[in-house]
C-alpha cells in the first residue's frame, strides 16, 4: 500500500500452505497488469468489513456469540470441523480474558456444538453454531462471498 514498512505480524496457524514474497515483486506486478491489484483491492475490501464488523460484535455481542463467530470464520478456511487452537489464543484474538473463552467454551461444549479438549476445538454441530452466533458471521461471510467467489475472468486474463 506504498507506506514500505508495515508493522503487522503473520503467523501460520493451521496446517496448509503461506507464502511470502518480496514487497518489490508485488509492486512489479502491480505496474504490469491491474489484474493481481483488482483481486487484492477486493480481498482488502472484504477485509475491512471483516475488521469493522468485528468492532461492531465486539461492542454489542456476548464472548460466546464472538467464540461462534471465530470458529465459523476459522472454519470457512479449513478443510474440517477441527481447529487446532488454543482458548488462550482465542481469548487473545477476540479480546478478552481467557477465564471469558473457558466459559463460553464450556457452554458450547455442553450444548454439544463443540467438543474442545487441549489445544483443539472440534466443531460438532456447524448449524448449531450458526444459529448460536451473531448476525456478524453471516455479514462477514457474506460480503467475502461476493467480492471474492466468482470472479469474473476478465479479471483473471493478462491483459
Amino acid at each position: 500500500m506504498s507506506g514500505e514498512n508495515t508493522t503487522d505480524q503473520v503467523f501460520v496457524q493451521n496446517s496448509g500452505f503461506a507464502y511470502r514474497l518480496k514487497a518489490q515483486l508485488l509492486r512489479n506486478e502491480f505496474e504490469r497488469s491491474g489484474h493481481v491489484f483488482q483481486i487484492l483491492l477486493r480481498y482488502f475490501q472484504a477485509r475491512m468489513t471483516h475488521v469493522a464488523q468485528t468492532a461492531v460484535c465486539n461492542r454489542h455481542h456476548t464472548i460466546e456469540q464472538q467464540l461462534c463467530r471465530f470458529l465459523l470464520l476459522s472454519l470457512d478456511r479449513l478443510p474440517s470441523n477441527s481447529i487446532a487452537i488454543t482458548q488462550e489464543l482465542i481469548a487473545s484474538k477476540l479480546g478478552v480474558r481467557r477465564e471469558s473463552v473457558t466459559e463460553a467454551v464450556g457452554n458450547l461444549q455442553r450444548t454439544g456444538l463443540i467438543k474442545c479438549s487441549r489445544g483443539h476445538i472440534e466443531v460438532l454441530a456447524r448449524s448449531g453454531l450458526e444459529k448460536t452466533s451473531c448476525e456478524c458471521y453471516s455479514v462477514v461471510k457474506q460480503e467475502f462471498d461476493r467480492l471474492l467467489t466468482n470472479i469474473p475472468a476478465s479479471t483473471l486474463q493478462p491483459n
